[in-house]
């Protein structure tokens, strides 16, 4: 698939202040062929079919390797920040290997905690279907520090039964989105037209990037924001547009982020919503199950997508591990091409292999609109460590919700919002 020129490698949403793990006489750890290795997976909202792969695929792993044994822990991924630095500072308590937000990737590199695997990844058969996109997941400064599990992109639910009704066709683009999301609040104002959050930030950024405006433009070894470039305000002010009593009202909507405007499509209270792949299993046990459908978000002129931020989990070993080679081949049983399959059958979670989601899609037609997202190209956040403190101090969506609530215009709040990413970048150098 080809990607746009401006692609840009993710890096950490938390940035973890976390020393580089140490070994004793500061030589590199043993590599034993045998004992035990530590894995720790994400805790999902329903678990025991993501368990059942992983133990076939651990059970797999032991059967070719004698002597060795795998214990699985699965962590929240809420606390995922705290457990994974207290593991860096503690290299003998730590796992050997975790699965990790693919946004985690530069940051955990920054801390010292990721194993450089270019070589073995390099060899790997499986590896060469690996789409750019989530090969660049896991790619820092060239060096590649993990191995792609899943990706996750977001596209445009709506429901069919109220479209019908209104005689309303998919927006094919965002002017035609907006458009048609305020005809539905007006013929239907118990229902919100487009269901967006202030809190919602990559909700939000597929249209700063479809007017043409970047979160920050790479400047030497550092960044220099870029939210508050005229292109960007163009995006700002389409997205912002969408609350208010002809939409979304602002007092119901300002803090709602993705989980929330998901909801209200799936309970019948939107007619549109911004969610990704990894939400249709949520609208499927929904009231809305049998009367929705799903495109691509347009982009701004007809027929065109919008950038999306390409979400999705990598697994990575840690640099401290004492099982480095087993580690590595664990990490490939575990997000190779066979367990990539199961767990979509599983999970949903959408295939890094090319190979592997387009027989995924025939298998699963609802996945052709993600596929075609991912095929028109995706965005990033910035390469920065500092890209932690800009998403933890909530500067995006403080900027959305400034303008939404009126307390400043759209020049205004980006002014304000790039002043906080510059600082955090700064800091980061």
């Amino acid at each position: 698939m080809k990607l746009p020129a401006r692609i840009a490698v993710p890096i950490a949403l938390m940035t973890l202040a976390a020393c580089a793990p140490q070994t004793s006489g500061g030589t590199a750890p043993a590599d034993d062929k045998s004992g035990t290795l530590r894995v720790w997976l994400f805790r999902e909202v329903d678990n025991q079919p993501k368990e059942k792969v992983v133990e076939q695929a651990v059970a797999a792993f032991e059967r070719r390797h004698a002597g060795t044994r795998v214990e699985v822990e699965y962590i929240p991924v809420d606390t995922r920040a705290q457990r994974v630095k207290a593991a860096f500072n503690d290299p003998k308590s730590a796992p050997d290997l975790i699965e990790y937000g693919n946004t985690d990737t530069a940051g955990y590199v920054a801390d010292g905690g990721l194993a450089d695997v270019t070589a073995e990844f390099a060899a790997w058969a499986d590896a060469e279907d690996t789409d750019p996109t989530a090969r660049a997941s896991v790619t820092v400064d060239g060096k590649v520090y993990g191995a792609p599990l899943f990706v996750g992109v977001r596209a445009l639910y709506y429901r069919t039964d109220v479209f019908r009704e209104l005689g309303l066709t998919a927006p094919k683009s965002q002017d035609e989105l907006i458009a048609t999301a305020k005809k539905v609040r007006k013929a239907k104002p118990g229902l919100y037209g487009l269901a967006v959050g202030g809190a919602y930030t990559y909700g939000a950024l597929p249209f700063v990037w479809a007017h043409g405006g970047e979160l920050a433009t790479k400047e030497g070894t550092s960044y220099k924001a870029a939210i508050n470039s005229a292109a960007a305000r163009k995006g700002i002010a389409a997205y912002t547009s969408l609350f208010g009593d002809d939409n979304c009202p602002a007092a119901k909507c300002a803090q709602m982020g993705g989980n929330a405007t998901v909801t209200a499509f799936a309970s019948g209270k939107a007619a549109m919503a911004i969610g990704g792949d990894f939400s249709h299993a949520a609208v499927e046990a929904g009231a809305v199950r049998g009367r929705y459908a799903v495109v691509p978000l347009p982009g701004t002129t007809p027929g065109s997508i919008a950038p999306a931020f390409a979400g999705g989990n990598n697994l990575g070993v840690l640099r401290s591990t004492s099982h480095r080679t087993l580690a590595v081949d664990l990490m490939k049983q575990l997000a190779g091409k066979d367990t990539q399959g199961r767990l979509f059958d599983a999970m949903g979670f959408l295939p890094t292999y090319t190979d592997v989601r387009q027989q995924a899609a025939r298998r699963e037609p609802f996945v052709k609109p993600f596929i075609d997202t991912l095929g028109a190209g995706t965005e990033f956040v910035p390469a920065s460590p500092g890209w932690g403190r800009i998403d933890a101090s909530l500067v995006l969506p403080t900027m959305f919700q400034e303008v939404v609530s009126g307390r400043k215009d759209v020049n205004a709040a980006s002014d304000a919002a790039a002043a906080k990413m510059d600082a955090a970048f700064a800091a980061a150098r």
